[in-house]
């Protein structure tokens, strides 16, 4: 049987008429096989890997069950791990042609909270780097600093957030280059005030706040190897705290795990400068909305949040036609997790490789679409409307 489809067996009941693939045939296996320079169990060549999808495979064949399943768990049943792959294909592209966009590439920079990328994809928080290469987070540092992307670095990262911060670099093709740091609060405020001590003195230029994980979570998968959460303490996590943390800090907090046009709507009254869309890939609350669904919830109801506060988002992300989607509603930066952790089994030059495979893609994409500048992607560009039955739509949310 494929190792593509070792999950496939866990959801063929639940699902039958279509079981879920981990991940697509991209024929890298197929391709393998036939090959005299590859055994199973060991790396594919980095040459050889075409898509993000494929890290994951690659991933399959130097991590320990035990450290892939923590990477690879969703909460509960994994329903929301699934959606977040599967949902993109309720939106369809409207392509428009006889279109010069041979310029598109040019479009890809973006500005957050006034520094400047020069891509819309970016390295979302996610702790145990080390666990496909020794040297972790900073593979991620540097492969930033190379491709000139942000990098949003997890608190419970293996490295330090000084070690994080020593490895930057100062010669990125906008300058300096710019981190932001992901924060948890402790039940302990005295350790939160710290940790956003330590990232202002090391140089981040934001605090995102991890607002979706208020107490440990279900998650069966790793359980099994008494894998915990990187944040399993039960704290309060109120708007309060918010207040509390903007006192304390002239830092700008961007609230992760908004996924809801309430909430968003919140955030907002709160004067907070941008927010992040987010599910936690799935790992938090089994059924919640994928990042896409969240997005249009918000563009059905409160349009004008997307020109109020700039919008960031991840989860279940792997093509650059995902992007294209959550832009064309509105997000500004797009993130993603599980592949730049895989893709680290390669060391700094596999990350570097996911960061370009998804710059290209969004190019490449884009010019299919018809779509000649990023920044003026517009909603016309999809067809959303199947999302209508899986998401809140009211008269007017409040």
């Amino acid at each position: 049987m494929r190792s593509t489809l070792l999950f496939s067996g866990l959801a063929a009941t639940a699902l039958a008429a279509e079981p879920f693939l981990n991940e697509p045939d991209t024929g890298l296996e197929s391709y393998l096989q036939q090959s005299n320079n590859w055994t199973e169990g060991t790396l594919p060549p980095l040459k050889d890997i075409r898509g993000l999808n494929d890290f994951d495979f690659a991933a399959r064949q130097k991590l320990t069950t035990e450290n892939y399943f923590y990477y690879r768990t969703g909460s509960a049943g994994e329903w929301s791990y699934r959606n977040n792959l599967d949902i993109w294909q309720k939106v369809k592209f409207r392509p428009r042609f006889l279109r010069d966009t041979t310029k598109v590439n040019e479009t890809l920079g973006i500005s957050i909270l006034g520094y400047n990328f020069t891509s819309p994809v970016f390295i979302s928080p996610a702790p145990r780097a080390q666990y496909c290469d020794e040297r972790g987070e900073l593979n991620y540092v540097e492969a930033s600093a190379a491709e000139d992307t942000l990098y949003v670095a997890a608190m419970y990262a293996k490295k330090t957030i000084e070690e994080i911060a020593a490895a930057k670099s100062n010669n990125t093709i906008n300058g300096p280059q710019v981190i932001f740091q992901q924060i948890y609060t402790n039940a302990n405020l005295s350790v939160t005030w710290d940790n956003i001590a330590r990232a202002e003195r090391t140089g981040a230029k934001a605090i995102v706040w991890t607002i979706d994980a208020p107490a440990d979570a279900v998650r069966h998968r790793a359980a099994r190897f008494d894998t915990t959460n990187a944040n399993s303490a039960t704290s309060a996590l109120t708007w309060d705290i918010y207040d509390q943390m903007r006192n304390r800090t002239s830092l700008p907090i961007i609230p992760k795990g908004i996924a809801s046009v309430e909430d968003a709507q919140e955030a907002i009254r709160r004067g907070v400068k941008a927010i992040y869309i987010s599910n936690h890939g799935g790992r938090q609350l089994d059924h919640s909305p994928s990042p896409l669904e969240i997005a249009y919830e918000i563009y059905r109801n409160a349009p004008e949040v997307f020109t109020q506060v700039e919008v960031m988002a991840d989860s279940g992300v792997r093509y650059g036609s995902d992007v294209l989607k959550l832009m064309a509603l509105g997000v500004k930066a797009v993130g993603l997790g599980r592949p730049f952790l895989y893709s680290n089994c390669y060391g700094k030059d596999g990350v570097q490789k996911a960061i370009q495979i998804m710059k290209k893609e969004i190019a490449l994409d884009a010019q299919q679409a018809g779509i000649a500048d990023l920044k003026k992607i517009s909603p016309a560009m999809i067809n959303a409307r199947e999302l209508e039955d899986t998401v809140y739509i009211g008269e007017k949310a409040t």
